[in-house]
Parts: structure tokens; C-alpha cells; sequence
């Protein structure tokens, strides 16, 4: 099963996680403190990353989290929007490699 991957850049973490929390209906999946955020429902796949106040709202990339994906892989469309293509198993080694410490809680 494919889920639609967005990440997004945000200005304030904290409310972001607790706005986005009532609009899915669920916690995050994962929190990285004053840095990262993961949800993970039965359609969507959404993240997003603590950046400045000038930083906010933007896209930082769609994807998909797919079952079947050999490997990790990222491409640019014809707009310049990146698309990133993984299973749920190589978003995790992705996190860990960035977070190290987080492997026990993803």
C-alpha cells in the first residue's frame, strides 16, 4: 500500500504538534524535541521540521511511503518540488542516521 509522504517546515514545532494533533485525531509517531515531528495514519504520512520564523509553511518535499520500495529514492519533478519514494523501514534508518538515539522510539 502506497501512503502520500508531506514534509513541511514549521516556525513553531510545539504548536504545530499540538494543532496538527487534533486535526489527525493522534500524537505523533515520533518527536524529536524543538526539531522534528512524525506522524504515521492509516492514509498519510506527514513530518515536519522546526526551521525560523521566515521558514514557515513551506513544502520541503511529497513523497511516498510504499511497501514495496526496493530502496530509498528521491527525484524533482517538473517543478521543482521533490518526491521521495520509501517504506516505513527506510524512513527510520533515515531518522536514526540523523537523530542517533531515536531507533528505540520510531
Amino acid at each position: 500500500m502506497k501512503k502520500l509522504h508531506l514534509a513541511l517546515g514549521v516556525a513553531n514545532l510545539e504548536a504545530t504538534i499540538a494543532d496538527y494533533s487534533q486535526r489527525f485525531g493522534q500524537p505523533p509517531t515520533l518527536v524529536i524535541p524543538s526539531t522534528y515531528a512524525l506522524w504515521r495514519t492509516e492514509t498519510v504520512n506527514i513530518s515536519i521540521r522546526q526551521g525560523t520564523a521566515q521558514e514557515g509553511g513551506p513544502l520541503r518535499h511529497l513523497g511516498w511511503e510504499d511497501d514495496q520500495a526496493p530502496e530509498f529514492t528521491q527525484d524533482t519533478d517538473c517543478n521543482g518540488i521533490v518526491w521521495e519514494h520509501f517504506t516505513a523501514a527506510q524512513q527510520a534508518a533515515e531518522i536514526a542516521a540523523l537523530w542517533p538515539g531515536v531507533e528505540d522510539t520510531i
